[in-house]
């Protein structure tokens, strides 16, 4: 098994509960039997544990997850919710 960390930092608990928000209805439904993924987070910091069975799997799980999060940040700011 192949393992990544994402972590991402934010300016208060409630703009990183926005985003895991965002983010955290993908949980189990983008896994396959080759990679799954897991969210936590704790006060300002959202964390994302990505397993996989081969490297080509787990680069996938690191573009989707990075690419949902980015996605998730803009749309708060563009909300015009207080900064990440």
């Amino acid at each position: 098994m192949h393992t990544a960390e994402l972590r991402f930092g934010y300016r208060s608990p409630k703009a990183a509960a926005i985003v895991a928000e965002a983010v955290e209805q993908e949980i189990g439904e983008i896994d396959d039997d080759r990679a799954s993924a897991t969210l936590s987070r704790q006060s300002r910091e959202l964390r994302i544990d990505i397993e996989a069975r081969d490297l080509v799997a787990l680069r996938a799980g690191l573009n989707t997850w990075g690419t949902l999060v980015e996605v998730a940040e803009r749309v708060v700011e563009s909300g015009g919710a207080e900064d990440l």
